[in-house]
C-alpha cells in the first residue's frame, strides 16, 4: 500500500472532479490519498508518492490556488532527490500556451531532483469533454507500478 499526495490546480473544477476520481480508484486498489486543493510545501513528504493534477489559465498560467506551492518550489528550490511522482496537465490546444502549468510544474519538479513515474498525461479540452475517463484510463495502465 502506497500513501499518495494529489495536488490539484484547479479554476472551474475540472482538475478537482479528476482528483476526486483518481482518488476513489487508489482508495479501492488499497492506496491512502490526501488530496490537497490548497497545498503548502510543508503539506508534502518525500515518504509519499506525489500526483499533480493541475488546469492552466490565461497565458499557460498556474491556477491561483496552486501558485503558492509552485512559488514555494521556485524560491525555496528543495532538494527533491527520491521523491516519485505523475503529473496530469489539462489545457486547450486551441491556445498558444496550451498545458502551460503542467509543463512547467513538470519540469521544475525534474529540475529538483524528483522523478516521474511516466511521461505526463496532458488532456485537451477540445478532444476530451470527461478528462477524468482519460486520467482513470491513464491510471490503470500504471497503477501497478506504484
Amino acid at each position: 500500500m502506497v500513501q499518495i499526495d494529489i495536488v490539484v490546480g484547479t479554476v472551474y473544477g475540472a482538475a478537482m472532479l479528476v482528483a476526486e476520481t483518481l482518488a476513489a480508484r487508489l482508495e479501492q486498489a488499497g492506496h491512502g490519498c490526501r488530496v490537497f486543493e490548497e497545498a503548502e510545501l510543508e503539506d508534502l513528504d518525500a515518504s509519499r508518492f506525489l500526483l499533480v493534477i493541475t488546469a492552466t489559465t490565461g497565458q499557460g498560467d498556474i491556477p491561483p490556488n496552486l501558485q503558492p506551492l509552485a512559488t514555494a518550489l521556485t524560491d525555496r528550490a528543495p532538494y527533491m532527490k527520491g521523491w516519485r511522482y505523475a503529473l496530469i496537465a489539462m489545457g486547450d490546444s486551441s491556445y498558444e500556451h496550451f498545458c502551460g502549468a503542467g509543463r512547467h510544474l513538470d519540469g521544475l519538479l525534474q529540475e529538483l531532483g524528483a522523478s516521474p513515474l511516466l511521461p505526463r498525461l496532458e488532456i485537451d479540452a477540445t478532444v476530451d469533454d470527461e478528462p477524468e475517463k482519460v486520467a482513470l484510463a491513464w491510471l490503470n495502465d500504471w497503477l501497478n507500478k506504484l
